[in-house]
């Protein structure tokens, strides 16, 4: 984990994750403080019910998500987002000072708008949050990258809310909330003046005031790509999970565990600390690589332990008087519900980070802002949404865990939705699996890879699941060409089909399915996609490599794009390498958490790419190993 870290190290990225850290703090500091305030001493201030307040007040933070993300995204896309995130934070400087205001008049309608621009302030900083990190981070350290800014973000919500909650319990004057929260403003000031340079990608945009068509404009720019589409949609759905367990942490620390607020803030620091284990996790899991496999593992995740933490509620704890937090935590039952809270943000984490790193790496790079604006504006939907449907479910009388466990069947639900509509996330979640968990996978040269347009990658073949584990380590997707024979193995055929793979035979065996998939090639690559085939023609019998076949001189000669040698190690000798023949006498040597390699070559151009001078490039990346 060392290598994210290291990036809070560096000036064009520290700079901008200090700033945002105390944007999302300043945020939950006033929120909270201003509802703390509003519950306990509603008298003073209005004739309204404390419980209408709260909501009152989370619903105006929330509308301007609504009605400013679509002009917040045409701004990032038009204007240099480093000086956007400078005047944000004079605009929140300023907002505290309305909220002083408010304060010193003891006016609710004041502090109200105040809160509502505070939303506004959130809502024009989150294009510039998320769509400014592909502009400062290599390809690499986008993963890192945003798993620090989840994690930081997490903390300084936890952070912020009990700060809130602190500071007005105890400031003489109210007054000292806002100034507070100015010197909190003036300090991201003074940081985000250190935010690189990050030019506008379209500066002569048009900005369309209206709200109402350029949302719907930002989604279709969305929904251009599916992948991306169908990502925000998860990361939606994530933020109404996540809310819809946050929002019941009050009352099911009361009516659940019988404790107080301690209990309240336990179960939000737990929560908090997994959210951050799990965004840290995720660049060493995933191998600095934009892994969406891990998506598919993090919702398995918030399934379970969604479901276990129904299973897991105590009953009978709560009574007349809240117990202390020393006499909960020495509940065994308290401790299973803590566990289940932690691994659901670890889960959470695994699930939120390698999306949000997706939708900035494969959205266009001019739309990229207005792209992050309708992802918030979904965002804000989804837990309007999630909130109104868990309050119709508990005011029909349905418990707090029981919730829990719908929660977590929908969430199912919906993983199998998104997964059966884009196999991608869960074809790269199985390839995972077979590189990280059944093998020990070194990847060396992975860069060589283009990170778009047509190219055709070259591979030794030593087993059956060469297709497999090159899939798993390639940053992007691939169409195989591969044996017919192979293509209709059981349970793998499932895999290469839904990953476009595209079967061959030879002349002699079906012309027709060879003509066939010279043509799906060329199609392949003229739209830009990657193509990996192994010359060989079949798996070897021996270990060693083979003659390479002259189909790739026909590829090429009508689609003259780079190609990509590789060479693969390690996997003869294993249970999926080929045993017919003379190798039926070779005694299986490597098992299960062996350790293979991938060495990917420098790109060689159409000309020179001849089957003798390929076959040479990819024996010498294999140097002497099998």
């Amino acid at each position: 984990m060392s290598g994210q870290f290291g990036l809070l190290k560096q000036e064009r990225f520290a700079p901008f994750f200090v700033t945002q850290f105390l944007g999302a703090f300043n945020d939950n500091l006033f929120k909270n403080a201003l509802v703390v305030l509003l519950t306990f001493q509603a008298a003073q201030w209005t004739t309204l019910p404390a419980e209408l307040l709260a909501n009152l007040a989370a619903g105006i933070f929330i509308l301007p998500f609504f009605l400013f993300s679509a002009t917040a995204g045409q701004l990032a896309d038009k204007y240099d987002k480093a000086m956007l995130a400078r005047l944000v934070k004079v605009l929140e400087m300023l907002i505290m000072g309305v909220a002083a205001a408010g304060f010193f008049l003891h006016s609710l309608p004041v502090l109200m708008g105040a809160l509502f621009l505070l939303g506004l302030h959130s809502t024009l900083f989150g294009p510039v949050k998320y769509a400014i990190l592909p502009q400062h981070l290599h390809s690499d350290e986008l993963v890192g990258g945003n798993a620090l800014i989840e994690a930081g973000t997490f903390v300084a919500i936890l952070i912020g809310t009990l700060a809130g909650g602190l500071l007005a319990g105890s400031v003489e004057h109210p007054a000292w909330i806002a100034l507070g929260g100015f010197v909190v403003a003036a300090g991201g000031y003074l940081t985000s003046r250190g935010i690189p340079a990050a030019p506008a990608p379209d500066p002569g945009l048009a900005v369309n005031l209206n709200p109402l068509t350029e949302t719907w404009r930002n989604i279709n720019f969305a929904r251009q790509n599916r992948t991306v589409f169908l990502s925000i949609l998860g990361i939606s759905w994530f933020w109404l999970y996540g809310a819809l367990f946050l929002a019941q942490f009050p009352v099911y620390a009361k009516n659940v565990l019988g404790g107080g607020e301690s209990a309240v803030t336990l179960l939000l620091a737990t929560f908090t600390v997994g959210i951050g284990i799990g965004s840290m996790l995720c660049e060493r899991m995933s191998g600095k690589q934009v892994e969406i496999g891990l998506v598919p593992f993090g919702s398995i995740g918030l399934t379970l332990f969604g479901l276990d933490l129904y299973f897991a509620s105590p009953v009978g704890l709560a009574g007349t008087t809240p117990h202390q937090l020393l006499a909960l935590l020495s509940i065994p039952a308290v401790w299973r519900v803590l566990v289940d809270l932690m691994l659901l943000g670890t889960f959470g984490g695994f699930f939120i980070v390698p999306l949000y790193a997706l939708v900035q790496l494969r959205s266009s790079p001019d739309h990229r802002a207005r792209i992050i604006a309708a992802n918030n504006i979904l965002n804000a939907l989804f837990m309007v949404v999630g909130a109104l449907g868990a309050a119709a479910m508990l005011g029909a009388g349905l418990s707090i865990p029981a919730l829990f466990g719908i929660a977590a069947l929908l969430n199912a639900a919906v993983a199998i939705y998104i997964y059966g509509l884009v196999p991608e996330f869960l074809l790269r979640f199985i390839a995972w699996l077979l590189v990280k968990a059944a093998y020990r996978l070194r990847c060396e040269g992975l860069e060589h890879i283009p990170g778009e347009g047509a190219a055709v990658l070259v591979a030794n073949h030593v087993s059956f699941v060469d297709a497999v584990v090159i899939m798993g380590a390639s940053p992007r997707p691939l169409r195989f060409v591969m044996d017919y024979r192979i293509f209709r193995i059981p349970l793998l055929s499932f895999i290469f089909r839904h990953c476009g793979a595209i079967p061959i035979a030879s002349a002699k065996e079906d012309a027709a399915l060879m003509e066939k998939a010279f043509a799906e090639v060329s199609t392949a690559l003229a739209n830009g996609e990657l193509v990996a085939i192994f010359p060989e023609g079949y798996i070897s019998r021996d270990g060693e490599l083979q003659t390479f076949r002259p189909g790739i001189s026909r590829i090429l000669a009508a689609n003259p794009v780079p190609v990509v040698p590789l060479a693969l190690s390690g996997l003869w000798g294993s249970f999926f390498s080929r045993i017919d023949g003379e190798a039926m006498k070779t005694p299986f040597r490597r098992g299960l958490f062996s350790r293979i390699s991938l060495r990917v070559g420098a790109p060689l151009a159409a000309a020179e790419a001849t089957p003798a001078r390929l076959q040479a490039t990819v024996l010498a990346l294999r140097g002497e190993q099998r």
